[in-house]
Parts: C-alpha cells; structure tokens; sequence
C-alpha cells in the first residue's frame, strides 16, 4: 500500500515511482529507492514556485510535456560537483604524455579536440583549456578546441559566464590566477578572453543524440556515470570509443571503472584509458 509522508507536500509510493521513471526517462539517471529525501528536498521548491497542490498536478504537468518546465525538472535532478584541477593526476598526465604525443601524432592536420562530458559549472574545461594554453609554442597555429557539455542549464550558464569566488580559484596557484583571471570584485574573478576563447559550451543529454562529429582525441567524462545503470554505462562508453581513434585517450572518475562494460579501451593508468584497435 503506498505511504505519504506527513509533511508540506505529501509523495506517495506511487508517486515517488513515477517521478524516478520520469528522471530516467529525460535524463538517464538511475535514481536509487534510497533518494526519496532528495527527490522531495529538491522538487518541493518547484511545488511551491508554481503554486502546485500536490506532487501529483506537478508529473501531469510534466507528462504534458511542458520544455520550460521539463528544463526547470532535469536541473533539479542533476548534482554538480566540480572544482578546478580536481584529480590532478589526469591533468599531469595530459600535459607530460598525452599533448607530446598528439603533437607528433597530429602534426599532419594540426588539429586538436578535447570533450569535457558532464562539465558542470566550467572548472573542468577551464583547466583542461589552461594546461592546452600553457603548452604555448608546440601548438601555436594549431585549431585547438574544447567541447565542454553538461545537461544542466543552469550550470552551463555559470560556466559560459566563468566568474568564481575566492573560494573556487584557492586550489590554482597565484602565478595561474593572476595569468588566466581578472578580478571583478575583491572576492570574485573571471576568466580572460584568450581562455574562454578555447572553450565551447554546449546543453547535451548524453542518452539521446550527440549533434557533433568528433574525433576527439581526449574525453574526459568524470563522475558522470556513476548516476546510470550499467547497462547505459556500457552503451555510452561504446558511443564515445565511436568518437574517438586508436590510441585516443579517455579519463573517469575516481569510483568508475570500464571493467566488464567496454571492451574497446585499455587501462592504462589510474583512471585514465587508452582506446583500442
């Protein structure tokens, strides 16, 4: 029999269910039983934003399909969690053995693309775009791009803007603040042009189509698929192999491994992979 919660905003089983099938649905993510707490805590403020009743008016709102509202539902259900040079290991070995080797690899085309998947609010693909930058002469004349996507508009927003407080440039080095920020406030900076420049921020649902082409010599895709099931976990790590070349490299995050998922890479270093032939 399902229960309510006595509370502001009853949720019933029933309701609970039909909300992680909605999540699923438009998102991909795979909601555990135990994210009832968080359902309630983050869908309550759009309950009271427009006046709703009960939980049941809002999935008939969503179920008629509404995209304003359907945007305002995926940003709710998302969780954005980033900062800059987060699991370092990565970037040093980009910048010691992955833009070497593309320099000689690509010298023909002198083309060079990175994806940053699940970009969040833009720390990711500012320090990939920083270590790109910082590589100076050995790509100059080169078309270097980042692609950095993310399903959240709200967090693309943030991104696209690239001011951060204090607090979210502390783990760069002063030298880093000073070249690639300018503060506009005692407490707050933003990231120079000759940065941004490299950086193009992109909305993207990783489970329905992927409106460009690639190749992409590095994805990065870190503490995404952690929120999917496996089997979607092993249907989006085929489709980027698809978008990328032999010998083309793929970083996870720290709790993500492609064991028993995708046969097309290899490990070759902690969390880092290297696509297969």
């Amino acid at each position: 029999m399902s229960q309510a919660h006595s509370r502001e905003f009853p949720l019933s089983d029933g309701e609970f269910d039909e909300i992680r099938a909605l999540v699923r649905e438009h998102t991909g993510i795979a909601l555990a039983p135990s994210k009832r707490e968080l359902v309630y805590g983050r869908l309550v403020r759009r309950l009271r934003r427009l006046k709703l009743g009960t939980f049941r008016d809002y999935i008939g709102l969503l179920e008629r399909g509404g995209s304003a509202e359907l945007d305002e539902f995926t940003n709710a259900m998302t969780t954005n969690l980033t900062s800059f040079f987060r699991e370092p290991h990565h970037f040093d070995y980009l910048q010691r053995t992955v833009l070497p080797a593309l320099e000689t690899r690509n010298a023909a085309t002198r083309r060079l693309r990175v994806w940053c998947a699940g970009c969040s609010t833009g720390e990711e693909a500012y320090s990939v775009a920083m270590v790109l930058a910082e590589a100076g002469a050995r790509f100059a004349g080169w078309d270097v791009r980042v692609l950095a996507t993310d399903l959240d508009s709200q967090v693309l927003a943030a991104a696209e803007a690239g001011e951060y407080g204090a607090e979210r440039l502390a783990r760069l080095t002063p030298a880093a603040r000073e070249r690639w920020f300018t503060p506009t406030s005692p407490a707050r900076s933003v990231v120079r042009p000759e940065l941004r420049s490299l950086v193009a921020f992109r909305r993207l649902n990783l489970v329905r189509d992927w409106p460009f082409q690639g190749p992409f010599d590095v994805i990065l895709c870190r503490n995404v698929v952690i929120y999917f099931d496996r089997q979607t976990q092993s249907q989006l790590f085929a489709r980027m192999a698809a978008y990328q070349r032999t010998g083309d490299h793929l970083f996870v995050g720290h709790s993500e491994s492609l064991f028993r998922l995708c046969d097309r890479y290899e490990l070759i270093g902690k969390t880092i992979y290297r696509r297969l032939e």
